[in-house]
């Protein structure tokens, strides 16, 4: 069984695994320490979280240009919720939904949990303990329509950079769209551009470390993928699977994080744990220079280091797809 749980990007470099594991995300994570763990995505959420209200904004639009206002929508369904940053801003965006967090990981559920009921949420806030694809019964395509077992209907289904680590992603595509009212929305952030940080040449070791970084990434995302539960090749067109799983009126839209340098301390704490994720196995992915100027840059008292230096910026775009019931 895949267990679930969402980080606030995907394919972007450091997002590195345990020992073992050739890919940061979620699937098969028994080993991690997510009491641990736990705080790192929080932050990392909340650097992104204005990503996350600019595509809440698109999403109340295309819902209200529809005849669902805001306060119409009264179901909501996070899949992959992780920490529940994103949790919350879907009922605050949606002050009459009841919002249902959906993770494998019970001590972010709890992280989850009481976030809500610091922000005033907890009485539409509710957890539930699922994996992917198993949580999602669904129903039968003959059936679709009817209730589905295990995380019930919706009104709108939210998961971000989670699908892409169940085996067949066209399978889970389908079991969610039955989940759908009439109507209702779903919107799966996956795909955009990988995450850049410093300039080409900043001046430590061989200009082009990024781009090694992300090279690195892909590939043990593609080992990843093969080593799935189930794993089936198909065509990455999130837009395509929508349609395919009987959705209409899908749309894909980016939207853009720009935090210009020089970073505050958030956006540097950031880096830092990208770069932390990515140092563990830097000398067999990008061998001993590359490995040696991860830890110059992880270094807090050198002044060239991620901590200090003042070129460091953060810059990625999130690509959303769309698609209604």
């Amino acid at each position: 069984m895949t267990q679930v749980h969402s980080h606030p990007h995907a394919h972007q470099p450091g997002d590195q695994p345990p020992a073992g594991q050739p890919h940061g995300h979620a699937h098969h994570h028994a080993d991690l320490d997510w009491a641990t763990e736990g705080p790192r995505l929080v932050r990392e959420a909340e650097v992104y979280q204005p990503v996350t209200e600019q595509v809440l904004d698109w999403l109340r639009d295309q819902l209200a240009a529809t005849g669902r206002p805001p306060g119409a929508v009264r179901r909501v369904l996070d899949i992959g919720s992780g920490p529940g940053v994103a949790t919350c801003l879907l009922a605050e965006a949606f002050p009459e939904a009841e919002v249902v967090a959906v993770d494998a990981a019970q001590p972010l559920l709890d992280l989850t949990a009481e976030r809500a009921a610091r922000r005033g949420l907890g009485g539409r806030v509710s957890t539930l303990l699922a994996d992917l694809p198993d949580g999602v019964a669904g129903a039968a395509p003959e059936e679709a329509g009817r209730v589905v077992a295990g995380i019930g209907e919706a009104d709108l289904i939210w998961s971000r950079k989670v699908l892409h680590h169940v085996g067949d992603q066209g399978d889970i595509v389908r079991r969610l769209a039955r989940a759908l009212r009439p109507g209702g929305l779903m919107a799966l952030t996956e795909g955009g551009l990988p995450l850049r940080f410093l300039p080409r040449d900043f001046g430590l070791g061989r200009p082009g470390l990024q781009a090694r970084l992300t090279t690195a990434t892909e590939d043990r995302f593609d080992g990843m993928r093969a080593g799935l539960p189930g794993s089936t090749r198909v065509v990455e067109d999130w837009a395509g699977l929508l349609t395919e799983a009987g959705l209409r009126e899908a749309a894909s839209r980016s939207f853009l994080l720009d935090l210009p340098a020089p970073l505050g301390a958030d956006g540097r704490a950031y880096l830092a744990s990208v770069l932390s994720r990515f140092q563990e196995h830097a000398p067999e992915l990008l061998g001993a220079e590359d490995a040696a100027v991860l830890d110059q840059l992880l270094d807090p008292e050198n002044p060239e280091g991620i901590a200090r230096r003042p070129d460091a910026f953060v810059l990625t775009a999130e690509t959303v797809h769309t698609a209604r019931a």
